[in-house]
């Protein structure tokens, strides 16, 4: 039947204006998939609110508490998983989760990373002198064992509380009795007599048999935490600029070219035997030499910060000099997310939902893609639902921004579907399945890809074999004139030119009428 309002979104789910939400300051989060949002510690470090400033002080002393029992004791894996591992908050709804809101957590190889880096280059963590203060991001600097992802899943973990507390508030102010239901939470707050994660019980927003954690908009941000090892790459000669100590600046330069001339040589080494099989390769190596990639210049500003750890807080003092940038690229983030994610997604659906049959496919699960690919490929070229999948002037730029969006128009269907499902062979972008006899993959790929032919030959086909699915349906979309013609031209080549399972999408903002601009959605429908 045809959803007279998409339930995609908290607001949906629970019948209220989506501008209650807003006024509260929480993000309306989707139901249906985890958004790539997550929260920056820097921002409760950066925060003029107390309560905020309050937050991070509480992350920091956890963390020192873990640096002394990563120092003084010996710990057993059970130690470990008491104080050092968290499962995923997934009742937030954000992050990285490839399917739903079924993340990973931080389990014992997370905490024993942690927990060498505490006990090694990291001992001295919550005693800094170069810093305003400690900051949990200092671990994804320093080990290869801890990424962005989990440095938001660890934050979110040790602020639970404050999050539980601020959902807790809205719940019983803004929904209905039975939409609420008291909760017993574990590994709420810590207490440090006992040393042992306590549970509390809240009153909460309750679904399809969980809790809805909701999230201030002003403590997320998109991509990456504004202290990241990106940024201490690219930005390391100005950090280097800024240390006092002159003859310390000279040793650090010194070292971090002598490391770059070692990578270079090595790589020379190992790619000397390709170079010598082809003249045209050799040709285009001999034009590059001696320009370091961005790979290399990576690992030997790794090297400098193993020998000299106090680099990372050189770094992150010249961050927290800039804190203000901090907090205008994080708003800039997210309102692009709730632009791209919410706002958009919502004009899809209701697109989708007046012009076509999108909401009312049947039959089979490969019928059922196949009409749904057909509904959206007309919305796209002839509805205006181009303008959907470009983010101000700029189409999007990831394949999986073009997943996040298919996934979150695909509701209302009998079909259970998955994204990235990996049955051994590589994951496919969605499986789409009603019990075992009736699956079907769709992959959805960006014209540019530089895969784009080696995934049309070999990738579709693989996931078939290993998922049991009898049909692959693949939906090239592009952007521009160039795209079209190198997404047919390797269609061509690889013989798929008039395959029906192939579907190219001409989502162009040059050939459409009033496309001089990329104009508002609200005119869609």
């Amino acid at each position: 039947m045809t959803p007279q309002r998409s339930q995609i979104y908290f607001s949906d789910a629970f019948g209220i204006a989506p501008e209650v939400l807003d006024d509260y300051g929480a993000l309306d989060v989707s139901l249906i998939n985890d958004l790539p949002l997550f929260i920056d510690p820097f921002l409760l470090f950066n925060s003029a609110e107390p309560a905020y400033q309050a937050l991070h002080e509480d992350v920091i002393r956890y963390l020192r508490f873990l640096r002394d029992k990563a120092a003084t004791e010996v710990l057993s894996d059970g130690h470990l998983e008491a104080w050092f591992t968290f499962r995923e908050v997934k009742q937030n709804w954000l992050g990285y989760s490839l399917n739903g809101n079924q993340g990973s957590g931080l389990g014992l190889d997370f905490a024993r990373a942690l927990k060498a880096s505490l006990s090694s280059l990291l001992r001295s963590f919550g005693t800094e002198t170069i810093t305003r203060s400690s900051h949990l991001e200092k671990l994804c600097l320093i080990s290869d064992g801890v990424g962005r992802d989990n440095i938001s899943d660890f934050t979110t973990n040790l602020i639970k509380s404050f999050l539980l507390t601020y959902t807790e508030t809205f719940a019983r102010d803004r929904l209905l009795g039975h939409q609420r239901r008291t909760i017993a939470v574990p590994k709420v707050e810590f207490n440090y007599v006992t040393e042992t994660w306590q549970s509390r019980r809240y009153e909460l927003p309750f679904i399809a048999n969980d809790y809805v954690l909701l999230t201030p908009l002003d403590l997320l941000t998109k991509e990456d935490v504004w202290i990241n090892r990106e940024d201490l790459t690219r930005d390391y000669p100005l950090v280097v600029a800024t240390i006092p100590n002159e003859q310390l600046r000279a040793q650090l330069n010194t070292y971090l070219a002598k490391s770059l001339a070692a990578i270079q040589e090595r790589d020379d080494k190992r790619k000397a035997p390709a170079r010598r099989a082809s003249k045209r390769r050799t040709t285009r190596r001999r034009a590059t030499d001696g320009q370091p990639s961005a790979k290399q210049v990576a690992e030997a500003v790794g090297e400098v910060i193993r020998s000299w750890p106090e680099v990372v807080d050189y770094y992150i003092r010249y961050k927290e000099d800039r804190g203000d940038d901090a907090k205008a690229l994080a708003d800039e983030r997210v309102r692009e997310s709730e632009r791209l994610y919410i706002a958009q997604v919502r004009e899809l659906v209701e697109t989708l939902r007046q012009h076509t049959q999108f909401y009312g496919s049947s039959g089979t699960t490969h019928s059922e893609a196949r009409e749904r690919v057909a509904f959206l490929k007309d919305v796209i070229e002839n509805k205006g639902g181009w303008r959907l999948f470009f983010v101000g002037d700029e189409p999007l730029r990831r394949e999986s921004d073009l997943h996040i969006l298919f996934r979150l128009t695909w509701c209302n269907t009998p079909s259970d579907v998955n994204r990235e499902v990996n049955n051994g062979r590589g994951p496919s972008d969605f499986e789409v399945s009603r019990g075992r006899f009736d699956k079907s993959i769709v992959e959805f790929k960006l014209a540019k890809s530089k895969s784009l032919a080696r995934n049309l030959v070999n990738q579709a086909e693989a996931y078939q074999r290993a998922s049991d699915a009898q049909y692959a349906t693949k939906v090239i979309v592009f952007f521009t004139a160039e795209e079209e013609s190198r997404a047919r031209r390797i269609l061509s080549d690889v013989g798929l030119s008039d395959h029906p399972d192939v579907v190219l999408i001409d989502a162009r903002a040059d050939n459409k009428t009033s496309a001089s601009r990329i104009e508002r959605c609200d005119d869609l429908v």
